[in-house]
């Protein structure tokens, strides 16, 4: 069975095996700076505001994550001083230029009302079991959200599309990247979904853990 819940519900106690979960799902965007997920966890560990993030349970352990964002809300609070500290002061600095570059703009046509989706990740040994489903239900039955968007995923991401089409997503927003394929894809999608009320009930009816 899988549960949602915050991150600030969870508290503390689970920052670290959060962060390791974000470690492992999206440390290839990191692999200039260190191969090394645990000294990367060491670094990312402070950074993360546990309020902007939803996570999925298994059996009590972590299992997924989603962040959820609105307006100028981010889901990281970087210090440079703790970065450098696990990654050295080259690779630190650079590290942290980058966070708040690519990973702390606010999204075009982020406003106050409309919830951003990010980060969704399933630990490897819980994919195919529904958590990712799960966590995007949770998010879709928020009384305070109708509208939500997704930014920026990879035009190759096949089963992420396919997951986020089934509940409703669709494609808004094509984006050519330089030097996209050598990353090995061509472009990123972003996709919104707008609930009406009704659907929006019943989503708060049924369970979170299909």
């Amino acid at each position: 069975m899988v549960v949602v819940q915050s991150g600030d519900e969870l508290g503390e106690a689970y920052r670290r095996r959060v962060t390791e979960v974000y470690v492992r799902s999206f440390g290839q965007d990191f692999v200039a700076f260190s191969r090394d997920t645990g000294a990367l966890a060491d670094a990312f560990e402070h950074m993360l505001l546990l309020d902007r993030f939803y996570v999925a349970l298994v059996d009590g352990d972590p299992a997924g994550l989603a962040s959820l964002t609105e307006g100028d809300q981010t889901v990281f609070a970087p210090r440079w001083r703790e970065i450098r500290r696990h990654l050295g002061p080259v690779r630190g600095l650079l590290c942290y230029v980058v966070i708040r570059r690519w990973f702390m703009k606010p999204s075009d046509g982020a406003r106050p009302g409309l919830a951003e989706i990010g980060f969704v990740a399933t630990e490897p040994a819980h994919q195919g079991r529904g958590v990712a489903t799960a966590l995007l239900r949770h998010l879709l039955a928020l009384p305070a959200y109708r509208e939500y968007v997704l930014e920026d995923i990879k035009d190759t991401n096949a089963p992420a599309l396919g997951l986020y089409a089934k509940l409703g997503f669709t494609v808004y927003k094509r984006r050519k990247v330089r030097f996209a394929r050598r990353a090995g894809f061509s472009e990123l999608l972003s996709m919104r979904l707008v609930q009406d009320p009704a659907s929006q009930s019943r989503s708060q009816r049924s369970p979170g853990t299909a």
